[in-house]
């Protein structure tokens, strides 16, 4: 398929290719691309800031287990899923350098705290936390992926169409290689309470530095004391967690495996329509979000 690296079908079939995307991100100056929600555009924008430290790190942990795994099926995978989360954070850094130029003090000092977590976590703490904290990160990303899609119209309803398709594409692809870290983590002799504490450990962790980031971001936008931004702030962070909460308290059962988490709809079509038309699934028509089958944006 044009655009794309295809994966032998042998490796299982659940990563269908290392897909090569084209986002066009808005050079208005403004890093708030949903107009109608400015809030959830930083939610966004300090989670964003996290993926070019964040994967990096995923990928070094995963690349020192491979020699352990032998699983052929497996290490075919594994290959996959670093390869998708490489190209995850190059897209990330590309949309961040856009976030940056808007002139915040606070991305900088921020990006610093962010490289200085995950090199130390890397270089001090064991394979094992490591590879807990890449499959507690992933089991938090399955849930996250299947709350913005079946919340996407109103999250990114009318938003700018480039972002919304950056974190859309993300996340559709997050519940692609939903299995790997999971079974990575076991064949290397993870057990039920190391995959707890990653979970819970990457859980708070994430959640810190995104909150930190986001307020920065509001701060130097002057909204962070606008009683009716913070209003709304609650308000969409209410709805969030409303809907993110059983789908990561599933997580916990002993018996949990991401296999058994259904595809959503909208994701195996998206899957689908890639392979037909891969050039222009960088650009989601933000005002037909609703639709079961992603529409494009006109060229």
């Amino acid at each position: 398929m044009q655009g794309e690296t295809s994966l032998d079908e042998a490796a299982g079939g659940r990563i269908r290719a290392v897909r090569k995307m084209i986002f066009s991100y808005p050079n208005s100056g403004d890093a708030r691309w949903n107009a109608k929600r400015p809030e959830f555009s930083h939610i966004v924008n300090a989670a964003s800031l996290a993926m070019p430290y964040l994967e990096p790190y995923l990928i070094r942990s995963m690349a020192k287990v491979r020699p352990q795994i032998k699983d052929p099926a497996l290490r075919k995978e594994l290959d996959g899923y670093m390869a998708q989360e490489t190209t995850h954070y190059r897209q990330h850094r590309a949309f961040n350098d856009t976030v940056a130029a808007c002139g915040y003090a606070c991305v900088a000092p921020f990006e610093e705290v962010l490289k200085r977590d995950y090199a130390g976590f890397g270089e001090t703490r064991s394979l094992l936390f490591n590879l807990a904290y890449a499959e507690g990160f992933e089991s938090m990303a399955l849930a996250i992926g299947h709350m913005l899609v079946e919340d996407r119209e109103h999250l990114f309803g009318d938003a700018d169409p480039g972002v919304a398709s950056l974190v859309l594409w993300h996340f559709v692809e997050e519940i692609e290689h939903k299995n790997v870290a999971f079974d990575v983590f076991h064949a290397a002799g993870g057990g039920y309470f190391w995959r707890l504490y990653g979970l819970l450990f990457a859980t708070a962790h994430i959640f810190l530095r995104t909150g930190q980031g986001y307020r920065a971001l509001l701060k130097e936008d002057g909204l962070w004391r606008n009683w009716r931004s913070r209003w709304q702030l609650a308000c969409i962070l209410g709805r969030i967690f409303r809907k993110l909460t059983p789908k990561m308290l599933r997580i916990l059962s002993p018996g949990y495996h991401p296999q058994h988490v259904a595809d959503p709809h909208w994701v195996e079509a998206w899957w689908d329509q890639y392979g037909n038309t891969p050039e222009p699934m960088g650009r989601l028509d933000t005002a037909r979000l609703a639709e079961t089958v992603p529409a494009l944006k006109a060229a």
